[in-house]
């Protein structure tokens, strides 16, 4: 997939309109995780399966 293809969205528990969050763009297999005012710097790249293990971990408030 070419990076220009990428669709990214700001995540859910990201503050309002504000700068201060991240993005995030799911792939197959994978998602992808930028901060929002550093887009020049690149991404994280995660596996679906590991992603969505944190995200159980932020939503039972076990981090």
């Amino acid at each position: 997939m070419d990076a220009k293809d990428i669709r990214w969205h700001k995540s859910t528990y990201s503050g309002g309109n504000t700068n201060a969050c991240v993005e995030v763009a799911g792939l197959p297999g994978s998602v992808l995780v930028r901060d929002t005012q550093n887009r020049e710097l690149g991404h994280l790249g995660f596996a679906a399966a590991a992603w969505s293990a944190f995200l159980a971990d932020v939503k039972a408030d076990r981090l």
